[in-house]
């Protein structure tokens, strides 16, 4: 960002003051950086391919014709929402950061659990994806998969555990390096859906658009098994919903990273929307593309999870399928790569409030060479390095405890959404949030978003607890009773929460102090500050 002045940067430096923090991150992403790295976590290579028989096994074209807008336009909800704050309070770890000021202590501190539960596990989650498309794409060549493509649980942990170390160590050498790879992923993402559209138009055996607004039950064997069998065509259209939300997610990875971010009080919000718009329209334009180009519509929703292998080897030259199971295996795993960034800034933020009972003061420490949170990023990627090799071997009823999880994340994700939006429907106006940033909706839109966003996050938790995913329903009450208790029992009298009001003004010293540690030696003194 030539534009970057050092008034910007005497700006930016002020904000985070005036939060009690200090400039220990460096400011080294550019706009498009911050657009890059939520546009990457997004991902529509990675869960618009790996999860794609939600929809196709549901009610098939419509799924994707009608579905998958109806899916991004209530992703849309919370990103706005999301922004509306994110440009007001532009921090590292913003959802807990905003939850903690627009309400209590602990509104703060169960955002954060959930927030960072969700993080974590997602990563497992495209971590997982990337390893079993790898199998089912060059998986029989590598040895890592049987003939078929199938990847055995102990294979996919070892798979996992080598991408999130390398995903790790990219991280730990600097915001720099991230960004600039997760640069490039942003525009392979791009490229790469595109060839595959016009490819999938160019190779259909059939042109009917008719599909993307046909309804066809084909749930249980019909699609093959992906979900259970229903007779009610508009609950397996909801059920096919968890397609684009599940997709459509990660935007946070934009506010997690506001203090690596020039000019963030307005690249932050106006990236967070940008990802979730841009990344909608090219994955509708996408999915629909792959509708038309499947061979039979029916026999496609019968491959179940295969049905991109299926009729991607069908249509297309081995050549270009190559080049493009290559590009897409690249995406996915710079997917993974950006959400280790968010969810070590998470931990990162969480950690300097003393939010982590045990090592807070190790996790909040920032590397003077690298300017990046090492403890944290490397602890990160032990979490959920544990979290897939034990869901990959526990099993919840008859459902392992992986495919379990993944739909409590999506839950745990959106309620961390949440939790600040719906606080700053009543703290907008009030001492809590007298004024809005530069990016800014009007309160009277902002509320508006804010009930859109909790009518959203009503639905999304009643598809995400269908079976066969019904104990989901269970884990998270549970998850949240737990916790309760916890709060009340210790947490209550041991967490402070994030600097507010004199707090603020008594931190000048240490902000000063870790400043000097990293040699950050840019910050131009504001008066009055």
């Amino acid at each position: 960002m030539s534009d970057y002045t050092d008034q910007d940067k005497t700006q930016d430096v002020h904000v985070l003051h005036s939060m009690g923090y200090a400039q220990e991150l460096e400011r080294r992403m550019s706009s498009f950086s911050n657009f890059a790295i939520s546009f990457s976590i997004i991902c529509i290579l990675s869960g618009g391919i790996n999860s794609l028989a939600q929809a196709t096994s549901g009610v098939g074209g419509a799924a994707i014709g009608i579905g998958w807008p109806v899916g991004c336009i209530i992703s849309l909800f919370f990103a706005l929402g999301m922004a509306q704050i994110s440009s007001a309070y532009p921090t590292a770890g913003g959802l807990y950061h905003w939850s903690s000021i627009l309400g209590t202590r602990f509104t703060g501190w169960l955002t954060a659990w959930l927030n960072l539960l969700g993080l974590i596990t997602v990563l497992g989650a495209i971590n997982i994806g990337t390893a079993l498309f790898l199998g089912g794409t060059f998986g029989a060549q590598l040895g890592i998969a049987d003939a078929s493509g199938v990847v055995s649980p102990a294979m996919q942990v070892v798979l996992v555990v080598l991408f999130t170390i390398v995903q790790a160590a990219i991280n730990h050498f600097g915001i720099g390096l991230t960004a600039k790879l997760t640069d490039f992923s942003g525009s392979l993402i791009l490229v790469t859906a595109a060839v595959l559209t016009v490819a999938c138009f160019y190779f259909a055996p059939t042109h009917d658009f008719s599909r993307l607004w046909t309804f066809t039950n084909y749930s249980g064997d019909a699609g093959g098994a992906v979900w259970p069998q229903s007779d009610s065509m508009w609950y397996i259209f909801g059920l096919g919903l968890l397609l684009p939300i599940y997709t459509i997610t990660g935007y946070d990875a934009s506010a997690h990273t506001s203090e690596e971010t020039k000019k963030a009080a307005l690249s932050v919000p106006r990236s967070m929307v940008s990802a979730v718009i841009w990344s909608s329209l090219a994955g509708w334009v996408m999915l629909s593309a792959f509708v038309i180009a499947i061979p039979d519509m029916a026999e496609g929703a019968k491959q179940g999870w295969s049905v991109f292998f299926m009729t991607i080897n069908a249509i297309m030259p081995a050549w270009l399928v190559t080049l493009l199971y290559i590009a897409i295996f690249i995406s996915q795993f710079l997917c993974g790569l950006a959400t280790v960034t968010s969810c070590s800034r998470m931990i990162f933020a969480f950690s300097r409030d003393g939010g982590i009972p045990v090592g807070s003061k190790t996790l909040a420490s920032v590397s003077p060479k690298f300017r990046t949170p090492v403890a944290a990023i490397w602890t990160g990627a032990a979490l959920e390095s544990l979290f897939v090799w034990g869901a990959l071997f526990i099993s919840v009823g008859e459902a392992s405890l992986y495919v379990t999880v993944v739909n409590a994340t999506l839950i745990f994700l959106f309620l961390s959404f949440l939790f600040p939006i719906v606080l700053g429907i009543f703290a907008y106006g009030t001492k809590k949030w007298p004024a809005p940033g530069p990016w800014n909706l009007g309160g009277g839109v902002y509320k508006v978003v804010g009930v859109l966003a909790t009518l959203g996050m009503i639905l999304i938790i009643y598809i995400a607890i269908q079976p066969p995913n019904d104990k989901v329903f269970e884990i998270t009450l549970g998850f949240i009773a737990l916790a309760i208790v916890i709060w009340f029992a210790v947490e209550n009298r041991r967490f402070q929460g994030p600097p507010i009001g004199d707090m603020i003004a008594k931190r000048k010293g240490e902000i000063a102090a870790a400043e000097a540690a990293v040699g950050e030696t840019g910050t131009v003194a504001v008066p009055g500050e």
